[in-house]
């Protein structure tokens, strides 16, 4: 894996988490704009307490789904992390004992 591979994963993870970001944020304005909506409408007050409820029974299940998610993606790229650094970790000693073997092979035999 060249350097420049690596500085295209870390720019794809960072678009990624931009992503997703946007996607939180995207999902927190349309629940404050319905929770706004249902505030703000000229409905009797039993009317207005049920609307409630019901959109804050989504909120907690759109929050469930999204730490749900968040949960498999930072597993996800533990997992993957891991596996590169493990990767990464047997090329270094891979090439430092082949930088030993070839110094000792220059050396003169005594």
């Amino acid at each position: 894996m060249s350097i420049l591979d690596l500085l295209q994963k870390g720019k794809r993870n960072r678009e990624k988490r931009v992503r997703q970001k946007v996607a939180i944020g995207a999902t927190l304005g349309m629940t404050i704009g319905a929770v706004a909506g249902v505030l703000l409408a000229p409905k009797a007050g039993k009317e207005t307490r049920a609307g409630l409820a019901k959109n804050a029974k989504n909120v907690t299940e759109t929050i469930k789904e999204i730490s749900a998610k968040t949960q498999d993606l930072v597993a996800e790229t533990k997992g993957r992390l891991s596996e590169k650094s493990h990767d990464i970790m047997s090329d270094v000693k891979e090439k430092i004992s082949d930088i030993k073997k070839e110094k000792n092979e220059d050396l003169p035999a005594k």
